[in-house]
């Protein structure tokens, strides 16, 4: 389960309950010093933001979560389906996924539209980034197997957390996306094709192994007061975070 906790200076999304292995936690838009059309929690550096307030941004984010002095790990994001084993902090390119088995080793990757994937097992963490052509590719399966290595634990030993993300409401493709979908995952209606991609990627995740998935249910498309939507605001907006840490203390199991 998820919950959004909005009374915070920096409001996020977190576990609940939480789980003393592990630090998971999705961004809003809010809580940051940015101005429109950046306002206010823009965690993007590939915005067209001032640097200063991103950096601003990306500090008030880790101290809500605990972890501003911890290293931090990030995502050059192709749209592919390639994993990056972390064992050092910095930007990690060619690649769209993060796991780690180090402790306080934060991973994080941005999104404003696509889907963010974390992946919590005993020992290792990951966290991804999904749009349309990495769920299609696999990069679900395929960050849920690199963590499985990692940890050395079967799937049914990793749970599966979905961020905010555009949904089957809102997001339309055409048929040469929409092929490359199960039908599970698509809604036809008035001429329209719309794609879930939390539903994509449920599949994908349950068909490997996995039984223990959660999601935040959100919608960045629908609630422009909470999130970033690359699609409803043509590309002019801010970028959130998915982060993933596993803790100093002892591994106590799921997550």
């Amino acid at each position: 389960m998820w919950t959004l906790d909005t009374d915070r200076p920096v409001p996020l999304w977190r576990p609940e309950p939480p789980d003393a292995a592990v630090i998971l936690a999705f961004s809003t838009r809010r809580g940051g010093v940015s101005e429109p059309p950046f306002d206010t929690l823009n965690l993007g550096r590939s915005s067209l933001d001032r640097p200063e307030r991103v950096a601003e941004n990306r500090q008030r984010f880790l101290a809500a979560t605990g972890l501003a002095a911890a290293p931090l790990a990030t995502a050059g994001q192709v749209h592919g389906r390639r994993v990056s084993r972390v064992r050092t902090a910095g930007h990690h390119d060619d690649c769209d996924a993060l796991v780690t088995t180090e402790r306080r080793m934060v991973l994080a990757v941005s999104t404003a539209d696509c889907m963010s994937l974390l992946y919590a097992a005993p020992g290792a963490v990951a966290a991804a980034h999904s749009g349309w052509r990495g769920t299609a590719d696999g990069m679900p399966a395929a960050a849920l197997e690199a963590v499985c290595e990692a940890a050395g634990v079967p799937a049914r030993d990793v749970t599966v957390h979905l961020g905010p993300c555009i949904r089957g409401c809102c997001y339309e493709v055409g048929p040469e996306v929409a092929a490359r979908f199960p039908a599970e995952a698509l809604r036809a209606a008035a001429g329209r094709i719309t794609l879930d991609l939390p539903t994509a990627a449920r599949l994908q995740l349950l068909s490997s192994g996995v039984t223990h998935i959660h999601d935040t249910g959100a919608c960045t498309a629908c609630e422009p007061a909470w999130y970033f939507s690359h699609r409803r605001d043509h590309g002019s907006c801010g970028r959130h975070w998915a982060i993933a840490a596993l803790t100093p203390g002892e591994i106590s199991g799921r997550v």
